[in-house]
């Protein structure tokens, strides 16, 4: 989710849900030791709990990146081994890490000797011509030798030679059944599944067989799911969401961006996909992309986008009223 899941989609999902544990894009170890460690590592008040995923396969820098970041309030420090992107593998890390399981138990060690959160790594199945049987056995049993505190599994091999990184998020058949029988292995740990999943019933289903589910790109591309999530699966009590009212919880966290000097897009490009399939959602995502870009665009966009919304709904529904007159 690198240059996705940023501060901005993270504030916008935390008002979506209150329980369900955030993740950040990945940020690479050498980004916080040597860049601007405010951009990369604060956390905006009210958004935890949050993961830091972290890229990276030096320990040593890994460790220090790791101390770094509990000083602002992590409650989880993530290695990714499960990225394929380019970035990721002309710097030898992400799912190229699937090919050294020590490597990774070494980077897992460092990290769990500097900060007092849990450490936890995100894989793939396996890289390339690896039995996916011994691979994920194998990078578990080393990172579990070092004390992991859980293993998120994409169930997904990586294609490094031959895919894009986009086409090895779907062109590598999902293998659910493989994460099951990791978790019926090593029973008491915590596996927890990803890739290809759509649905909380989907992932009511898999918590039958791990412990966890995690959901990047149906979460980022239909929001409006993540407001079913505490009822749901963390006991909250069921409450009527008005998508309309949540989007304007989020004009105090626009209004102090756009007085930093930030833009109106680089906040509202997250909550395009709000109303997925709703009647004028295809107006509400024009509005918000072609005027949100504009210099000096404030939260006066966004409530154009909802009255825009809001107007086409009513027009299907007079609509809808004489026809059945008629």
């Amino acid at each position: 989710m690198m240059d996705w899941t940023d501060r901005w989609c993270r504030s916008f999902h935390r008002i979506l849900s209150q329980h369900a544990l955030l993740y950040t894009e990945m940020v690479v170890a050498d980004a916080i030791l040597h860049g601007d460690r405010d951009r990369h590592l604060s956390i905006p008040d009210g958004q935890q709990p949050v993961a830091l995923q972290l890229g990276g396969s030096d320990p040593v820098k890994l460790a220090e990146a790791a101390r770094i970041a509990a000083d602002y309030g992590y409650d989880e420090i993530n290695l990714n081994v499960g990225c394929p992107s380019d970035r990721v593998q002309s710097g030898t890390f992400g799912a190229c890490l699937m090919q050294s399981p020590q490597l990774v138990a070494e980077c897992v060690a460092a990290m769990k000797t500097v900060v007092p959160m849990p450490v936890t790594v995100k894989c793939r199945l396996g890289v390339d011509d690896q039995d996916i049987e011994t691979a994920l056995d194998a990078l578990a049993d080393c990172c579990l030798d070092e004390g992991v505190d859980a293993i998120w599994v994409h169930a997904r091999k990586a294609w490094l030679d031959g895919l894009s990184p986009k086409e090895n998020r779907d062109i590598p058949p999902l293998d659910y059944d493989r994460v099951y029988r990791l978790k019926q292995r090593l029973g008491k740990v915590f596996i927890g599944i990803n890739g290809g999943i759509t649905s909380l019933d989907e992932a009511e289903h898999h918590l039958k067989h791990v412990d966890g589910v995690m959901m990047g790109r149906s979460a980022y591309h239909q929001p409006a799911i993540l407001t079913a999530v505490d009822q749901r699966f963390y006991g909250a009590a069921e409450k009527p969401e008005d998508l309309h009212e949540i989007v304007r919880q989020m004009y105090p966290i626009i209004e102090a961006h756009l007085r930093a000097g930030g833009r109106l897009h680089q906040i509202t490009r997250h909550m395009i996909g709000l109303f997925h399939g709703a009647p004028g959602a295809r107006r509400y995502r024009q509005i918000l992309s072609a005027e949100a870009v504009k210099p000096n665009a404030g939260t006066e966009v966004v409530e154009a986008a909802l009255e825009a919304l809001t107007a086409e709904q009513q027009n299907i529904w007079q609509a809808s009223e004489l026809s059945e007159t008629v």
